[in-house]
């Protein structure tokens, strides 16, 4: 059974910094793909970022050059490091994992990033 477990969510002011993480369970994680998702509230869940299980890494344009996704194989976890935070960002982030990006199939139960402007 596979299990994912996301962490590291909180408050912090604009302009600052946040570190997400996200452990799996129950599958050889260096043959898949890991994704983040966000929700705010009202609004559907969106993409943020991916890296594939080769390390093929993709971004929405709303945080590109400030959010970096990144994993250690060796801890099963992937990361999402969150600079210069906007207000925007404010959401509940899901980590996701699926053979390939775009076929998510496992899901975290969602960590809430609270940004103060």
């Amino acid at each position: 059974q596979v299990q994912l477990v996301d962490s590291g969510g909180g408050l912090v002011q604009a302009g600052g910094s946040l570190r997400l993480s996200c452990t799996v369970s129950g599958h050889t994680f260096s043959n898949y793909a890991v994704g983040w998702f966000r929700q705010a509230p009202g609004r559907e869940r969106e993409f943020v970022a991916a890296i594939s299980w080769s390390d093929i890494t993709d971004y929405a344009d709303s945080v590109k050059g400030r959010f970096t996704i990144f994993r250690d194989v060796m801890k099963n976890t992937a990361y999402l490091q969150m600079n210069r935070l906007k207000s925007e960002d404010t959401a509940v982030y899901y980590c996701t994992t699926g053979q390939r990006i775009g076929t998510w199939l496992n899901w975290g139960q969602g960590t809430q990033v609270t940004v103060s402007s």
